[in-house]
């Protein structure tokens, strides 16, 4: 599948999703699955999406914590406390590449075109340029700070970085030239930051709050505070499909779907305790549990699907398209 016709499907997913298994696996022409962290048992597990079977464990260093998937094909995975990165090829399941030159490597966000990733290392207080094509480190941009959850806008122009798990500044970056990032400001929230993301349109960032409950949400273009949300216990994830965000509370257990116009809280769905990072594709939210080691899968609506054990712990969840 070209380019193209990747991102054609991927438009479609949400309908396909709804429809039976079979169609959405030859649409795709493929199978999709989430691969979930085992952070205790180093390896990440494929997840088949269409049945919920857990389809292959793929062997990794130790500790893999977080995972990203770039154009669904290529995901990138931290292993933080061993100080290395992993490239795993989605459509053969195997790792592709291992990149050593980390001190604590934390989170990964991909630039739509595919070529590169930018990786937070709160070890260094940097962001390291991984070209995915050529598994290598091309360049780092020093924060001034423990960098950890990064997000980047669709339009792969900007990126915004919380430097700690309780931040206190949030750093902006500019991306227009991918392999070249820059520093351009630096944003202090009224709360101590936990997790970033853009709405899918580009127009503003959700920020999580590590601290206490609530959420504040900034024009990506001047950095202004737009809107102030009530969210559950500290730290909240959060995650976008069309109009909706998809907020989590691993202390609480709890996923609320919000309108991107006004904030509004339209539901509320019980989810493991522990599940704090939570990712959307294929029209599904995923949200792994650090604490139960389970996978709960969820529509685009909110509403679960099935939830899955997959190891005593699982940190982090993302998709990919198999072969």
């Amino acid at each position: 599948m070209n380019r193209r016709d990747f991102l054609r499907a991927v438009a479609l997913a949400p309908a396909l999703v709804r429809a039976a298994p079979t169609v959405l696996a030859e649409a795709f022409g493929g199978t999709p699955l989430a691969l979930v962290t085992a952070d205790t048992e180093s390896h990440v597990a494929a997840v088949d999406l269409t049945t919920g079977r857990v389809h292959r464990r793929i062997e990794t260093l130790p500790g893999p914590r977080s995972i990203e998937s770039s154009l669904s094909t290529i995901a990138v995975v931290a292993h933080t406390a061993y100080g290395a990165v992993s490239l795993l090829d989605g459509r053969t399941l195997r790792i592709a590449h291992v990149l050593p030159d980390f001190d604590e490597p934390r989170y990964t966000a991909a630039e739509p075109g595919g070529r590169y990733a930018y990786v937070s290392d709160s070890g260094r207080g940097d962001v390291a340029v991984v070209d995915l094509h050529r598994g290598a480190i091309v360049r780092r941009l020093p924060l001034g700070g423990p960098a950890r959850h990064i997000t980047i806008d669709r339009t792969g122009r900007h990126a915004w970085c919380a430097l700690g798990a309780k931040a206190e500044v949030v750093a902006v970056l500019d991306v227009g030239d991918p392999a070249r990032p820059k520093l351009v400001r630096r944003l202090r929230p009224p709360f101590l930051a936990h997790d970033v993301g853009f709405t899918p349109d580009g127009k503003s960032v959700w920020v999580t709050s590590g601290d206490r409950g609530t959420i504040a949400v900034y024009s990506s273009g001047t950095g202004e505070p737009l809107l102030r949300l009530p969210a559950d216990a500290p730290p909240q994830h959060v995650t976008f499909i069309g109009g909706l965000a998809f907020v989590t509370s691993g202390d609480d257990g709890t996923l609320h779907v919000h309108r991107l116009r006004g904030g509004a809280r339209v539901a509320a769905t019980e989810i493991p305790v522990g599940s704090y990072n939570v990712q959307q594709g294929f029209g599904l939210v995923l949200t792994p549990s650090l604490e139960r080691g389970t996978l709960c899968v969820l529509d685009d609506r909110g509403r679960r699907r099935f939830e899955k054990r997959i190891a005593p712990s699982s940190h982090d969840a993302c998709f990919v398209m198999s072969a």
